[in-house]
């Protein structure tokens, strides 16, 4: 083979290094950071290696928000796989960081050679020798009784009077190796570049049942316009029902200028409350609440008596304005001005939204602007509110969202974001890479099993997961979607059985459990008579999803299966109208299957692979599945799904 002349010469790395790469979990390289729970255990992998057939060793290094120094726990080699791992926990919210440590175990790389020379009956008097020095030569970073030891077992591998096989027998025994992975000498050691971020949220983020409410439209029995008080009269309701998060849409002054009128309707009637993402007027802004709910005061008697109830209020942070809002008159430069000098109002072409105006976060004052946006959060955050649902941030900055959100996370670690983004799928992601705790989903437009199943696996089972957090809601007031129009009650009970046991955290908003399906207007998503343009008390005494509510939301705090959010294994039925999918956490073992078509009844034929014992948890009943495929029928008017809870038979719980 000819070499070019003008090749650069080979240079020899010395001495040989080792190499890291590929770290796990990990979100475009480190870019962003991976998301847990606290209380959960996070797996880290690397793939370590060196040339040459020297054994090698590694730990993971990690460090928590009140850690000054840097923890390890050692990482095992799996042959599988060709991967090293480890594990830690974190229990503390807030940003966490990792990295992964490698170097040569030179005592295991000789224990190595010694046993293979012995057992080939060779004479190992060398290798003994070598082994003592490697022991003494640890003892001196050790101190007391480890010294001593160590200076023992070297003193042993050097006495050439003993028997070999005896000296072979004391370098391979279990306290020396503790001693030797503690003290002994690191060759090669070698540190990944950089650590890599970890968020950690509190476990609320990652596991909870939210329902969404109007408070003005709780009027209590003097009817009119509901207030924090009445409707803090319906929290017993709403806890009953198994839920943990009260959601409630902007609770601010409502400006009057271009104030909408029922149906979205252009003129409103003086006694038209208005739409509450309409934000502002003479009572103040965004750190304001509006009169006709009561006062600061009021909304303090109404969190606290969710959070007696064992629920949190979640509030809804949008960041707009109506023309009313004081910010207007004071800030004119926060807003997108005309060359005609008018404020330009909230387009989507051909709708129109003249009661609101968008902010300019690009305006000459950005600072002034953005930090006075991070104030309205401080100031709920004052008020005992940990949980922001953010109302279409994919129409701000994600420069804006990752400060505002690192701002607030730098001084409460425990607050939630939930992300309201219903656009394309890049953004919604980058959002969540941002610092989201959860994001809305594409779930109320996923109705027929294989696209159900297609985009869980893709929340649940692709590196979105690592960052991205669903939250299913079966409704909101601005989404009324034509399964649920068409579909009749059993329509409801099935995405409601689907949205709170796909993923663990899910929501409703109120009228979803009253069937609510009146479309504006054909085609339309829209409500008819919409809460969000009018008052609309309910009678909540009628039929309803109470009991379906009740049980499944019992089920999830009863089951842990129920609680992971990467724990879905989708199964083949037989039938494309029916999802069958398996969730194991532990000693917990869920099936569920659901019939999604609610117009007609569907039989599924399902195969576990083996025999178990499966008790249906609505009715208490056990029965024996067998190895061979079984099948179900599912009836939407009677019962869309069910849920097993399996046991292998013999084990506890199961037949003998």
């Amino acid at each position: 083979m000819n070499l070019r002349s003008d090749a650069p010469p080979i240079v020899a790395s010395a001495p040989p290094t080792l190499v890291i790469e590929c770290l796990t979990p990990a979100v475009d390289c480190g870019r962003f950071s991976a998301k847990r729970l606290a209380g959960d255990v996070v797996r880290v992998g690397a793939d370590i290696f060196r040339d040459g057939h020297d054994i090698l060793a590694a730990q993971v290094l990690y460090r928590g928000p009140a850690d000054d120094e840097w923890r390890s726990v050692p990482m095992a080699f799996e042959f599988d796989d060709d991967r090293w791992y480890g594990e830690f926990a974190v229990d503390q919210a807030g940003g966490w960081r990792f990295t992964v440590e490698a170097w040569i175990d030179a005592f295991a790389t000789w224990r190595g050679e010694l046993k293979k020379k012995h057992d080939a009956r060779q004479d190992v008097a060398s290798e003994l020798l070598e082994g003592a020095e490697l022991v003494h030569g640890a003892s001196r970073h050790a101190r007391g009784g480890d010294r001593t030891a160590l200076d023992s077992a070297a003193a042993l591998l050097r006495r050439a009077a003993a028997p070999q096989a005896e000296r072979v027998v004391a370098g391979a025994a279990a306290p020396l190796l503790e001693l030797m992975a503690r003290y002994g000498p690191r060759p090669g050691l070698t540190r990944a570049p950089a650590p890599l971020p970890l968020w950690v949220d509190r476990p609320r983020a990652g596991f909870a049942a939210w329902y969404e409410m109007f408070p003005r439209s709780f009027p209590g029995a003097a009817g009119g316009h509901g207030t924090f008080r009445t409707a803090a009269a319906a929290l017993d309701r709403v806890a009953g029902l198994g839920f943990d998060v009260v959601y409630l849409p902007p609770i601010h002054p409502i400006g009057h200028t271009h104030r909408k009128g029922p149906n979205n309707t252009l003129l409103a009637g003086p006694s038209d409350p208005g739409s509450p993402w309409a934000i502002g007027d003479s009572a103040g802004g965004h750190m304001a609440v509006a009169p006709e709910l009561g006062t600061l005061e009021d909304f303090r008697f109404f969190r606290e008596r969710a959070e007696a109830l064992g629920m949190e209020v979640a509030l809804d942070y949008a960041l707009q304005c109506s023309p009313d809002h004081p910010w207007v008159r004071e800030h004119p430069e926060w807003f997108f001005v005309r060359p005609d000098g008018s404020i330009k109002y909230a387009e989507n072409p051909p709708k129109k939204y003249e009661d609101i105006l968008p902010i300019n976060f690009w305006c000459d004052d950005r600072a002034g602007l953005w930090h006075a946006c991070r104030d309205v959060l401080r100031f709920w955050i004052g008020e005992g509110v940990r949980t922001f649902r953010v109302d279409n941030p994919h129409t701000k900055p994600f420069s804006f969202w990752e400060w505002v959100i690192g701002e607030i996370h730098g001084e409460h670690p425990d607050v939630v974001f939930l992300s309201e983004a219903f656009t394309r799928p890049k953004r919604m992601k980058r959002l969540a890479k941002l610092g989201f705790s959860q994001s809305y989903t594409y779930f109320t437009w996923r109705n027929s099993a294989s696209e159900l199943e297609s985009y869980i696996t893709e929340l649940t089972a692709t590196p979105m997961r690592e960052y991205y957090r669903g939250n299913l809601f079966a409704n909101t007031p601005d989404i009324l979607h034509e399964y649920l129009q068409q579909g009749g009650p059993p329509a409801f009970r099935i995405r409601l059985l689907l949205a709170a046991t796909l993923l663990p955290i899910y929501g409703i908003y109120s009228g979803f459990e009253l069937f609510e399906a009146e479309p504006l207007r054909v085609g339309s998503e829209e409500y008819l008579h919409s809460e969000k343009y009018q008052v609309r008390p309910r009678d909540f005494s009628g039929p309803s999803l109470d009991e379906d509510l009740m049980r499944l939301n019992r089920l999830r705090r009863e089951h842990p299966a129920l609680q992971r959010y990467d724990n879905i294994q989708f199964l083949p039925t037989g039938d494309e109208h029916v999802l069958c999918y398996r969730k194991v956490a532990g000693e917990d073992d869920l099936l569920v299957l659901v019939n999604v078509d609610p117009a007609a009844p569907h039989t599924a034929a399902v195969d576990l692979g083996e025999a178990m014992d499966a008790t249906d948890l609505a009715t208490g009943v056990s029965e024996r599945l067998d190895a061979t495929p079984w099948e179900v029928t599912l009836d939407p008017s009677a019962e869309p799904g069910r849920i097993w809870r399996l046991a292998t038979l013999g084990a506890p719980g199961g037949e003998a």
